[in-house]
């Protein structure tokens, strides 16, 4: 499909919801990005991709070539993809950890990117934040936020915005604490921990320097708050929990 189609569509399925190796149905509902906190988006930005707004492409060609070299040589990735190449990946490419796979999977990364960059960057954004995977089967803020804090995505606060953008890389590892929140030694190692961690550590201070969540935000066109926006009982706004999440939780005991 073409870069148009999806400045105003938002599928319900990406690839990487389909090839989720979990058990349970996909828990998923999307939000319009009018009704995501600034804070869950702020944190997002300065986590995965701070440059996204002020960049010209979809991701630097300098940064990409010695990725592609530390890859090669199987050293570790020095930087991580930016939001537009997680996107494609995220909606188009199947999961995979041979060599061969991601492999792959980084050359179409970079390829997809740039037609669907000209979505501009806000859309880009909106897609990303409903499609990153915040635990199995768990994808976009609207669901994660409702499941681990029993709280619509536009009542997000710094600590918990935070704790989300700590678990985009660790989306398959994750669980629910008993009671609510994120159960960081859930993984039976110090990976989520760590990570999670570092996140609420590094992504406040980030914000700071960067002039609070309004001068981080401001950086891809957004002058607004999610308060500024009229609630509507659509599902767009994500105002009361999805289906889907109360399904998940009543069938971990949680409701």
């Amino acid at each position: 499909m073409t870069p148009v189609v999806f400045r105003v569509w938002t599928p319900p399925r990406t690839m990487f919801m389909l090839t989720d190796e979990a058990g349970g149905p996909t828990v998923f509902q999307a939000v319009s990005l009018d009704h995501i906190s600034r804070h869950y988006v702020a944190a997002v930005l300065v986590h995965e991709d701070a440059r996204l707004g002020t960049r010209t492409g979809p991701f630097d060609v300098g940064v990409f070539n010695e990725r592609v070299g530390a890859f090669l040589s199987g050293e570790e990735d020095p930087s991580g993809s930016t939001i537009p190449q997680q996107l494609v990946k995220n909606m188009f490419l199947i999961r995979g950890e041979w060599q061969i796979v991601k492999a792959a999977r980084k050359v179409a990364e970079s390829v997809l990117s740039y037609p669907y960059n000209l979505m501009g960057d806000k859309r880009q954004l909106e897609l990303y934040l409903n499609y990153a995977q915040f635990g199995p089967n768990l994808y976009g803020v609207c669901a994660a936020s409702w499941y681990y804090f029993n709280r619509p995505p536009w009542d997000g606060n710094p600590w918990d915005a935070a704790t989300l953008a700590g678990l985009l890389p660790l989306g398959e590892d994750v669980r629910r604490a008993p009671g609510g929140g994120v159960d960081i030694e859930s993984d039976g190692t110090w990976l989520v921990a760590s990570t999670v961690a570092n996140a609420r550590n590094k992504v406040p201070q980030r914000i700071r320097e960067m002039g609070g969540w309004e001068g981080v935000v401001a950086t891809v066109g957004i002058t607004d708050a999610a308060g500024d926006h009229t609630l509507g009982d659509d599902a767009g706004s994500c105002s009361a929990m999805p289906q889907s999440v109360a399904d998940r939780l009543e069938a971990e005991g949680a409701r």
